[in-house]
């Protein structure tokens, strides 16, 4: 019973092939077309809001260098926020429960960030592994220390991200599965636990979209450090 929890986090496969794929792409597809008018219905207005809105607060704690950086920000917090929501849905498979596709996006922006540093200002990011003022004796366990936290961030940035999403998912399955149980034994506890599923589910939906934006604020934050 316990093994059938975690069946929901393994990709899911048709005629053998495995439909990480299909999941990965589908929220581009859900994002209107762009054609010859600017705008072309309130789906529109709205989809250019939330972009503005999302451009906006993460271009804030950067200075004019980073926001060449936009384009990249903005359309990874479109799509971890579209693909954890569409998660949410029944019968669907959420990618970013995958460790290894949240690695995979971690790694490669931390690491340019890091060589954008390295390149433009090489001593102002390797200060960054001595805080001024360390007496004399501690400065190689700062160093060790500093260097340590600093090639970690890539992997908090994707276990943070797994660890929230498969919790949430787990509890809503095992509240659900509680639910159902009860359904027909004891009515007015299943009724109860009904009505802590949908608040729960409130929740996950606020932990998706903040998820999203912490995993990409943190990013630009990286990334401010280094320009």
């Amino acid at each position: 019973m316990n093994l059938s929890f975690f069946d929901q986090f393994s990709s899911p496969s048709l005629l053998g092939i495995p439909l990480i794929l299909v999941a990965t792409l589908l929220p581009a597809l859900l994002l209107p077309s762009p054609n010859n008018r600017w705008i072309t219905g309130r789906l529109s207005v709205l989809q250019l809001w939330l972009i503005n809105l999302i451009t906006k607060q993460l271009m804030m704690p950067l200075d004019k260098k980073g926001h060449k950086w936009a384009l990249i920000l903005t359309s990874l917090m479109l799509f971890l926020l579209l693909t954890n929501l569409l998660g949410l849905l029944p019968y669907t498979f959420t990618p970013t429960t995958q460790l290894s596709m949240n690695l995979a996006l971690a790694f490669p922006l931390w690491l340019a960030t890091l060589l954008t540093g390295l390149r433009n200002q090489p001593s102002v990011s390797l200060g960054h592994l001595l805080p001024e003022g360390t007496p004399t004796p501690l400065i190689p366990a700062l160093i060790l220390i500093e260097t340590t936290s600093l090639l970690i961030r890539p992997l908090a940035l994707g276990v943070r991200l797994t660890a929230n999403l498969t919790a949430g998912h787990l509890l809503i399955q095992l509240i659900s599965t509680a639910t159902t149980v009860l359904f027909s034994t004891m009515p007015a506890i299943s009724f109860l636990t009904l009505i802590i599923l949908f608040m729960l589910t409130i929740l996950e939906v606020a932990v998706a979209m903040i998820q999203a934006y912490v995993f990409v604020l943190l990013l630009s934050l990286y990334l401010q450090e280094n320009i």
